[in-house]
């Protein structure tokens, strides 16, 4: 049903990306998963095989494809079952790097965003505080301009690559005074002084590091400001439709690689002399499972379509987001109960997947939040429009 949003070339690009995961990823998913660190040389892999530059600029070296390239990259990293690793690798790619495609100027990109692409340098969002996730007008985070540079205090909180990256995207208010309308965004170098990071310990995306940053008197000179001053809440809340369209579709394409796992399961596991496959009550569970992730993975292609040709989709990615992921918690929890004990075991895939699955109705705009939003769109008549 499907198959008119994808062309032979991206079909080819996804079995080539999916054979380079399985060679170049899988076997080392369990040390990461188990260490907490992704290793260094998968990143300049990546960067090689030019899979961080299929949505950039050929300018600074990306191959500006259409965006169900993005998808196929999305879809595939779910099947290597560490959402860790997805995770480091498109919160790099699609929350960092927007910002320093959409915002930076040509000198900006030249430094961060051409070896960011080529996988020398690692990025990562700062947004979220210890004091505030969904609520970004409530950041805390200054930024002070004294002659030649800014001096940043404050911390952030739940940063992917928050720890291991090369330079960090943060959002601060510039006038503390005006609200979310006094927020700017500005690159940093992880090497700056005063800037420091912990590592946070978590149930799921072991793989990932997640980190708490902490920005003491961080002084940066004035061109590390990304576009304009106090446009900063426009930016984020611009992108934030990017985000939640990504987290939908990873949680689409969990879903769909948690039932291939657990029907292949069923149909060799047997019990009363026969396939589990075999017994209705499962199988009607799988069928209802199977038509929820059809539609969710239906709706998210045409939100991909829309944002392709450059339309604003803020409701329609929301929903995305809020579906997807309600979606993707109730097929881990039936698929690990389909696999009965041996699903409670760390030797098999869907305890990971369970944890780390259970995130997507948390980061990125929690459900709740979502649900306001959408009801504000619905009900309210409000209307988000794009930055100028």
């Amino acid at each position: 049903m499907n198959d008119h949003f994808f062309t032979e070339e991206h079909q080819y690009f996804r079995k080539t990306f999916r054979d380079f995961l399985q060679k170049e990823v899988a076997p080392y998913i369990e040390t990461w998963e188990k260490t907490g660190t992704i290793d260094r040389f998968i990143w300049g892999k990546m960067g090689e095989m030019g899979y961080f530059g299929i949505s950039y600029p050929e300018k600074y070296g990306g191959l500006a494809l259409d965006y169900f390239y993005m998808v196929i990259f999305l879809e595939e990293m779910q099947r290597v079952n560490s959402g860790g690793f997805a995770a480091a690798m498109w919160a790099h790619t699609y929350l960092a790097m927007t910002h320093l495609n959409k915002e930076g100027n040509d000198a900006q990109k030249q430094k961060y965003l051409t070896p960011s692409i080529t996988g020398e340098k690692i990025g990562c969002l700062c947004i979220t505080e210890p004091f505030g996730g969904s609520d970004v007008s409530g950041m805390r985070t200054t930024a002070v301009k004294n002659g030649e540079y800014y001096s940043i205090n404050g911390s952030k909180t739940f940063i992917t690559n928050g720890v291991y990256s090369d330079y960090l995207v943060v959002a601060a208010k510039t006038k503390p005074e005006l609200g979310n309308k006094g927020i700017s965004i500005f690159v940093i170098d992880r090497n700056t002084p005063g800037v420091s990071a912990t590592k946070l310990d978590k149930l799921g995306w072991r793989a990932s590091d997640t980190g708490e940053i902490a920005l003491d008197n961080v002084k940066i000179p004035l061109e590390n400001l990304l576009g304009e001053e106090n446009q900063g809440f426009a930016y984020i809340m611009q992108h934030f439709a990017l985000e939640r369209l990504v987290m939908g579709i990873n949680a689409h394409a969990r879903s769909e690689w948690a039932l291939e796992y657990a029907i292949q399961y069923m149909k060799e596991r047997t019990a009363f002399g026969q396939p589990i496959s075999k017994f209705q009550a499962l199988r009607h569970t799988l069928a209802n499972l199977s038509t929820e992730v059809e539609v969710s993975k239906t709706f998210n292609y045409n939100v991909a379509k829309s944002l392709g040709e450059g339309k604003y989709v803020v409701k329609e990615a929301t929903m995305s987001k809020l579906y997807a992921t309600k979606v993707a918690d109730e097929v881990a929890y039936q698929c690990l109960q389909m696999l009965g004990g041996y699903g409670y075991m760390e030797d098999y895939p869907m305890a990971r997947l369970l944890r780390d699955s259970r995130l997507g109705p948390i980061g990125g705009g929690t459900s709740e939040i979502l649900r306001e939003i959408i009801a504000k769109m619905i009900i309210d008549g409000k209307t988000y429009k794009p930055a100028t």
